[in-house]
C-alpha cells in the first residue's frame, strides 16, 4: 500500500511540476454530450433551451450568462484548469472556436442532447450525430494548423468527454407515453448502449485513444425530478434513482467490452452519480446547507427560459446551494464533482 501510495503521490508532483511551468498535462480537451457540459453551443441555436441571460452566469469570471447552465463555472472547466489550460474549451459555434485558439480543443455539447437522437430532434439540440460531424470539421482545421503528424499526436493524447443521457431520461422517456409504454427502462437503456458504443468507436475510427464517459448523475435526487415525480414527497425519488444505477452498470460493462475490443484505448467510465448523491444527502459534509431546492426561483423546477432575472426568491448566493436550478449543479458543486473527476481520471493523463 504504501509503495502505491508513493507512486501516486510521486504522479501528483509531475501532474504539478509540469502545470506549473505552463505545459498542459494533454495537448486537448474536447467535450461532447448535454446541458451539464454545453458552454454556449446553443446560443447559436433556435431552441428555447437557452441559458444565456441572467441569472446564469452570475459567479462566473466574467459575471455574465454564457450559455452555462451555472451561476458559474462547470465541472468541465475546472477540469481544463486542473488539466493546466489556461483557457477553457469554446462552444464550436461560438465566436471564439477561431484560428489556433481551437489547436486546444472544442466543446461540442448541446443542451438537450442525448444518446437517443430524438430527444435532441424533439428540443432542436445538436444530436451526437451533428456533434460528431463538427468534430471531424475541427479536425480538419487542426490539420490544416499544425500538419497531419502534429494533428494525429493531437487527436491520440488529447481527452474527449462525453456527458449524456439525463436528458434521454429527464426530458423525453419519464414523460413521453411514445416511449415509455413501448419500452422499460432497461430496454430503453439497452438502447441508448449501442448508440454510445457506436459513438465511442466512431471517435476510435478518428484517433481519439483517450476517452472518457459520465455515468447518470442519481437523478431521483434532482429537485425538478422530485417535484414532477415525488407524488408530494420531499424526498429522491427511489425509482429514478434505481434506473439511473442500472444504466451505469451497463454503462461500465460496455465499457469494458469496447475497452477490449479497441486496441490501445484508454476509456474512463467517471462515477458521477455517488460524489452528487453525497453531496445532496450529507450536504453539510461539504459545506453545503441546501440540497433539496435549488438557488434559482423557487427552487424546485425552474430551469432554462424559467429560471430568468424575473424568478422571484432567487437566492442572493449560491455558494452554500448544490443546485444552481432544477437539474444542474452550482458551481460550488461542480468544482466538488471536478476533483472527484480528477482522482478517477488518472488513467486518461499518464
Amino acid at each position: 500500500m504504501s509503495f502505491l501510495m508513493s507512486l501516486l503521490g510521486g504522479f501528483l508532483l509531475t501532474m504539478v511540476f509540469s502545470v506549473s511551468n505552463g505545459n498542459p498535462l494533454v495537448p486537448a480537451f474536447c467535450i461532447f454530450g448535454d446541458s451539464v457540459v454545453d458552454v454556449g453551443n446553443n446560443n447559436n441555436l433556435s431552441t428555447l433551451i437557452k441559458a444565456n441571460f441572467p441569472p446564469y452566469g452570475r459567479d462566473f469570471v466574467t459575471h455574465k450568462p454564457t450559455g452555462r447552465f451555472c451561476n458559474g463555472k462547470l465541472a468541465t472547466d475546472f477540469t481544463a484548469e486542473y488539466l493546466g489550460f489556461t483557457s477553457y474549451p469554446p462552444a464550436y459555434l461560438s465566436r471564439e472556436a477561431r484560428g489556433k485558439r481551437v489547436l486546444t480543443g472544442v466543446n461540442f455539447a448541446s443542451a438537450a442532447s442525448g444518446y437517443y437522437e430524438r430527444t435532441a430532434r424533439l428540443f432542436r439540440a445538436l444530436t451526437l450525430k451533428h456533434q460528431l460531424k463538427y468534430y471531424k470539421l475541427w479536425q480538419r482545421k487542426v490539420v490544416n494548423l499544425v500538419g497531419r503528424t502534429n494533428a494525429t499526436n493531437i487527436f491520440s493524447r488529447g481527452i474527449h468527454l462525453i456527458s449524456a443521457g439525463s436528458s434521454d431520461f429527464m426530458q423525453n422517456y419519464y414523460i413521453n407515453p411514445l416511449l415509455n409504454r413501448v419500452y422499460s427502462p432497461d430496454q430503453f437503456s439497452d438502447i441508448l448502449m449501442k448508440s454510445y458504443s457506436t459513438f465511442v468507436q466512431n471517435l476510435y475510427d478518428l484517433g481519439a485513444r483517450r476517452i472518457g464517459v459520465t455515468t447518470l448523475p442519481p437523478t431521483g435526487c434532482l429537485p425538478a425530478a422530485i417535484t414532477l415525480f415525488g407524488r408530494g414527497t420531499n424526498k429522491c425519488v427511489a425509482k429514478l434513482n434505481k434506473d439511473a444505477i442500472s444504466f451505469n452498470k451497463k454503462l461500465n460493462r460496455t465499457s469494458q467490452k469496447l475497452k477490449s475490443k479497441l486496441p490501445g484505448i484508454k476509456l474512463v467510465v467517471f462515477d458521477i452519480y455517488q460524489p452528487l448523491f453525497d453531496l445532496i444527502t450529507k450536504p453539510a459534509e461539504s459545506g453545503f446547507f441546501e440540497s433539496r431546492k435549488a438557488c434559482c426561483g423557487t427552487g424546485t423546477l425552474e430551469t432554462s427560459f424559467l429560471c430568468n432575472a424575473r424568478s422571484i426568491g432567487t437566492c442572493s448566493n449560491a455558494t452554500n446551494y448544490v443546485f444552481r436550478d432544477g437539474f444542474h449543479p452550482s458551481q460550488s458543486a461542480n468544482e466538488k464533482l471536478a476533483q472527484s473527476l480528477l482522482e478517477q481520471g488518472f488513467d486518461l493523463i499518464s
